[in-house]
């Protein structure tokens, strides 16, 4: 049992190390990313008025995602507040609640994530289907 006891620890420790580089570093770029993807699809609807899509997905390799998974929906979280500041700084509009969810699905190789997004009305965080 005691044995048993160290390998627990052991796989916490890990999975705690790669989900402090990943809040640490990894985000700094993903939210790079989806500032990018905000100002890239946001439409200018009047001198005053600026609309940017609401539904954002990030798609990471499935390796990549099995060992978040479990934070996936922290993360994502995360991510949505940051992409919220972002747009109050640029006085965007939503198309509707905002939310981003993490995903795992098959890139190219050599890719390390996907980011699309998409207006949609009414979307709630926990609506994405899975």
């Amino acid at each position: 049992m005691n044995a048993l006891n160290r390998w627990e620890d052991a796989v916490e420790r890990w999975q705690d190390a790669l989900l402090d580089r990943i809040r640490h570093r990894e985000p700094v770029e993903l939210v790079e990313a989806l500032q990018r993807e905000c100002d890239e699809r946001a439409v200018v609807c009047s001198r005053c008025r600026v609309v940017a899509p609401n539904a954002y997905e990030i798609d990471l390799p499935p390796d990549v995602y099995r060992k978040i998974a479990r934070h996936a929906r922290k993360i994502g979280l995360q991510l949505t507040d940051a992409l919220v500041r972002h747009g109050e700084n640029r006085r965007y509009e939503w198309a509707g609640p905002l939310a981003v969810r993490l995903r795992p699905a098959d890139l190219e190789p050599g890719s390390r994530y996907r980011i699309s997004s998409a207006p949609m009305a009414h979307i709630r965080a926990n609506a994405f289907p899975d």
